[in-house]
Order: C-alpha cells, then structure tokens, then sequence
C-alpha cells in the first residue's frame, strides 16, 4: 500500500478513515510525512474522515441543529458569554456584520455541553445535547490522531504526552448571513491566521472557505463529505519554531449564495509550552520563548498587539 494523500484542487487530501493507516504500518509512516508537508507548505490541509458520517449521518443533523440554534432570539444568544476574548457569542459586530458565533468550550465534556443547552433551551433539547456532543468527540479525535503524527513526523514525540494533557477544544457554531448588495463577491470574513494551536473547519453545501498560498493567491476549500480543513493556527506555528506556516484563510462568497453555516473545533493548550529542542540548531536559533495560549489570546486584543504586524513575534520572540 502506498501513501493515504491525494492532490486535489492544489491542496492535499489526506484519508484517515483509511483501514491500512495503523500505527507503525508504512502508510502511517507515509502520512505522517504528507501532513508535515502539508502544514509547513499550506499550514494545511484536507483530512477525510468517514468516521462522523458512519454515525446517523451526524454531519447532516449538526448542522441542522445549528440552523435551530441561530434562530434563536439574540437576547437567548447572548446568553451564551465569557470573560476570555473570542469564545462565547459573537455577532452584532461592525468588523465582521455579516458572522455570528456561538461556542462551547471544553465541548468534549458532556456536563460542558448540557450547561450550554440548558443555557440556549431551558426546557432541555435533548437531541441537539447528543448530537453536539458525539460531534465534539469525534472532530476530537481526528484533532488527536493529526497532531500526534505531526510529533511523530519531526520526531518529537516524546514531547506528545505533555502537550496532549493540557489541550482543550471550544466547538464554534459558524454562520454567514446573506448581504444586503448583489455584489458578485463579498468577504463574509476576513483574511486571518487563528490563535490556537489546531482547528478543524466543516462546511458542507455552501462553500466559500479560502486558504491563501505562498505566492499569496487563494485556493477554493470546496465542501465534500466527509471532508474537513485542518489547519494549523499562531501556537503550531511557534512551537515549529517556524518550520510550519499558521495559516491565512477567509470566506469569501458570492451574495447569490444566501446564507452559510459551518462548524469549527479549535483546539487551545492551557499552560506553557516551549519549542523542543530537536527545532533548535545552528541553522535554525530559537525563535520563540515559552509561551501560554491563553495569555497570548488575551494580548491578542490590546493596543500593542494591534500595532503590530505578527502578534505571535511580539508576544514570544526572542
């Protein structure tokens, strides 16, 4: 058996619902080196993952049960808050008008989930409690399985054990709502790299999602089942001491396409974490000291880090 990746659409297609793909096979080996070029390239790339839709169709549900979500009223919406920058509602905002947000954090945790719910129905709404929750573990796991081979792939892997503990992942509800102009094209959201270390995005249907390449042009993600965009967010790309690229990407959509719903799973550490030192070489000096993501989240939304042009550089560079 060769490699599980694919090329499509100048970005890599990396299949981890393959039965070969076990762990010391050749194609275990054989991916872990395709993520690793995927990430240091793209800072990401296509994970198919057949798991999710093995299960009653729970792609199909999650988003329906997110379309429930955001018709409630904003007052019930808002509801769903938190002192940390960025989780929590989100909408109502002249920076991004058309995206709304809401999110649960540690969303693997059933309790975590439940509180949500009751927070959204306070008359309980079972159903969306299960579905979310199976989803969460789910788009968890792939985060896992991705990320560990990424250890593997730069021979860290000793260094898994201690970040895998102090990860956490926050579930956010994603939707773009439709422009009021008929502009052929509109930015529903802007270019950005994300602050955490991982996240996995989902659309189905309605696409629009964009990843931008080195050369600066910008690659179409389009919805396929089964297909999520992994991506490697501010955190990756210093604990890599550079060696992979965070990643720029945006939605961007024709006004003809009307409303857009996606999901996104984004994984955060909770405490220190330091560059190993097998990234660190006379052709490669330390780039970043140690580094907390909640702290440089929380820095992400001050004035100096506004003034400047790479957040990350000022919050841990050397």
């Amino acid at each position: 058996m060769g490699s599980t990746t694919v090329a499509l659409h100048n970005m890599l297609v990396i299949d981890f619902s393959n039965k070969d793909l076990k762990l010391g096979s050749h194609v275990w080996a054989s991916t872990c080196g395709q993520i690793r070029f995927g990430l240091e390239e793209y800072g990401c790339f296509i994970a198919k993952y057949d798991e999710i839709l093995s299960n009653n169709e729970v792609d199909t549900q999650i988003f329906c049960k997110s379309k429930d979500l955001f018709d409630l009223p904003i007052e019930t919406k808002m509801k769903n808050n938190s002192e940390e920058p960025f989780r929590g509602y989100i909408g109502q905002i002249p920076q991004a008008p058309l995206y709304e947000g809401l999110a649960i954090d540690r969303a693997t945790s059933l309790e975590e989930v439940r509180k949500f719910v009751d927070l959204m129905w306070p008359n309980g709404n079972d159903h969306f409690c299960d579905i979310v929750h199976l989803y969460a573990k789910q788009l968890a796991s792939l985060d896992e399985m991705a990320t560990k081979m990424v250890f593997e792939s730069y021979g860290v892997e000793k260094h898994w054990e201690t970040v895998k503990v102090v990860r956490n992942h926050v579930l956010r509800f994603l939707k773009y709502t439709e422009p009021d102009q008929d502009s052929s094209t509109v930015i529903r959201f802007a270019a950005h790299r994300d602050l955490n270390f991982t996240t996995i995005l989902h659309q189905t249907q309605v696409g629009g999602l964009q990843v931008q390449a080195r050369d600066g042009t910008w690659i179409n993600v389009h919805p396929k089942p089964s297909q999520f965009l992994f991506l490697a967010g501010d955190m990756m790309k210093a604990w890599s001491n550079d060696r992979i690229r965070a990643c720029y990407h945006q939605v961007s959509l024709s006004a003809t396409h009307g409303e857009r719903y996606s999901m996104g799973m984004f994984t955060f550490t909770d405490g220190e974490i330091k560059v190993p030192e097998k990234f660190v070489d006379d052709r490669h000096p330390l780039l970043y000291k140690s580094f907390d993501n909640r702290k440089y989240v929380r820095f992400y939304v001050t004035d100096e880090a506004k003034k400047t042009k790479d957040p990350i550089k000022a919050f841990c560079g050397v």
